[in-house]
């Protein structure tokens, strides 16, 4: 095959869309990453302004293999794109009162502090997480890093019998319940199901294996932040003869005999832009390409399909550049409110606006001084809330005001009247700048009829040159699980066009 028999267009210049398009080149293909923003990254993009740098999107550098994986493919390591550094402590969690308490970077430490927390936490810890180990062996090992087209390839033996031990059918809550009897252990063991886009009364048990990620492998930083990773894809893809063509939006995928043909787009002057294909990758939001950019014959899921899935949450960002140092917080801080099933409520449940959140703060000057002026800090809030929701200017400044009172009673601290920059990010930003369906932040939540087979196929059941990576698909939410979408959906490419 010459390279223009082996052409192919990814629409959407995300995490996993550049991956996978790094891969493909690499492998010969002739790839071109059309991106509607005039920023890579997709929602890993920053925001600059008045000398500080935001990460607008992820914050959180887990699974270090993941990543050191996909770049050994090139014969490089993550340290030749960006520079890490293991965060000390992991994260700070708040349980109001004044009560605080850092989760340590070391298996060692994370012990102590449970034991602390309540009568054997520390032993009661340690089982739990060698369950929580033995969980992520078999999740990568097994069944992360393969793509599951029909129900017979879940549903095989090995899935079996593996799955009775991952305990794909029982919940989260339940499983940490049975086991630990202290509200602020189970908070720290539940937590991250929300950055999974669910709830921990509807997480599957399985996914006990965040546990490992945090508590034993740590939690990193790229210096520069999320978006550095996203420059260091960029940057590789290019050495692999990557074409980026950004601030060109894409409008359609026209179709002939069941095949991708041409993708059209406007460019930045407005102006008409045809990319002929081979195939077409689309690490777009998916519901937004399957109901805008494809005809009505060629749409797998049409709305009636996204209309009916469990929609994981929005998010209420707000970006602050605080002419202050903020001495209570870490990089990561999660405050958790002691009844949270109440906030969980109104995302997933009857969706509203939460009274009394739990949320996200970052701080990253804690660990990356140039991301701020000097003296400064740069404060990044996000309380998860449910998609959907009405997003007005007022609706805005009024839970901005709310928000900000509740970080200073978190932190004991005054931060409003010094507050010198500041910018909201919502749901119909989501819709907006990524055409998230509903605003959503992080695509389709993670229950069990919405997880490997049941998510969205990486390849389309009526355009046969069609594939889709990031977040929709398997294995889904969260940067290293694109990573992983992408190297699956190469290889579905690879395998449809033959070698190049």
């Amino acid at each position: 095959m010459n390279k223009s028999d082996g052409r192919v267009v990814v629409v959407g210049a995300g995490i996993g869309g550049m991956a996978a398009a790094a891969r493909l080149a690499k492998d010969g293909f002739s790839v071109t990453v059309v991106e509607r923003n005039d920023q890579v990254g997709g929602r890993a993009r920053i925001w600059q302004k008045d000398g500080y740098v935001f990460d607008m999107g992820p914050s959180w550098y887990l699974m270090p293999e993941v990543f050191e994986r996909f770049f050994a493919q090139f014969g490089k390591t993550p340290a030749d794109y960006y520079e890490l550094k293991q965060l000390a402590p992991s994260y700070r969690v708040f349980f109001g009162n004044g009560e605080a308490h850092d989760v340590p970077p070391d298996p060692a430490g994370v012990r102590e502090l449970f034991a602390r927390l309540e009568p054997d936490g520390g032993a009661k810890l340690d089982r739990y997480l060698e369950e929580a180990a033995y969980k992520y062996q078999i999740a990568v090992g097994e069944f992360l890093y393969r793509d599951y087209r029909t129900v017979f390839d879940f549903l095989n033996g090995r899935m079996l019998t593996e799955g009775l031990k991952l305990n794909v059918l029982g919940k989260l809550d339940a499983a940490v319940r049975r086991r630990f009897s202290d509200r602020r252990a189970r908070q720290i063991l539940e937590y991250a199901m929300v950055f999974l886009g669910t709830s921990p009364t509807d997480a599957p048990a399985m996914y006990a294996l965040m546990s490992h990620v945090d508590l034993t492998q740590g939690v990193f930083y790229p210096l520069g932040g999320l978006s550095a990773v996203a420059q260091g894809l960029r940057r590789l893809a290019e050495e692999q003869g990557v074409e980026f063509r950004l601030s060109t939006e894409v409008v359609r995928i026209a179709t002939e005999n069941g095949r991708a043909v041409r993708v059209e787009a406007r460019g930045p002057d407005g102006a008409a832009i045809a990319f002929p294909c081979d195939a077409v990758l689309a690490n777009a939001d998916y519901a937004h390409v399957e109901t805008e950019l494809l005809a009505a014959a060629d749409c797998a899921y049409p709305r009636r399909y996204w209309e009916k899935r469990v929609v994981a949450p929005s998010m209420f960002l707000m970006y602050l550049g605080v002419k202050k140092r903020l001495e209570k917080l870490a990089h990561h801080n999660l405050y958790f409110q002691p009844d949270w099933n109440a906030h969980f409520d109104t995302i997933f449940k009857q969706p509203a606006w939460p009274d009394h959140p739990c949320f996200y703060v970052s701080c990253i000057t804690k660990t990356d001084p140039q991301m701020a002026p000097p003296g400064r800090e740069n404060v990044f809030v996000l309380v998860p809330i449910a998609a959907g929701l009405d997003d007005t200017d007022a609706v805005r400044a009024e839970y901005a005001e709310k928000t900000i009172r509740h970080v200073e009673r978190m932190t004991g601290e005054e931060i409003a009247p010094h507050i010198e920059t500041q910018r909201i990010f919502g749901p119909r930003d989501f819709a907006a700048d990524y055409h998230a369906w509903k605003g959503t932040a992080l695509g389709i939540s993670h229950t069990l009829f919405q997880t490997a087979v049941f998510r969205p196929a990486m390849r389309s059941r009526k355009v046969a040159n069609l594939h889709f990576a990031g977040q929709y698909t398997h294995p889904g939410v969260g940067v290293p699980m694109v990573m992983i979408a992408a190297e699956l959906v190469a290889a579905n490419v690879r395998q449809q066009l033959g070698p190049a």
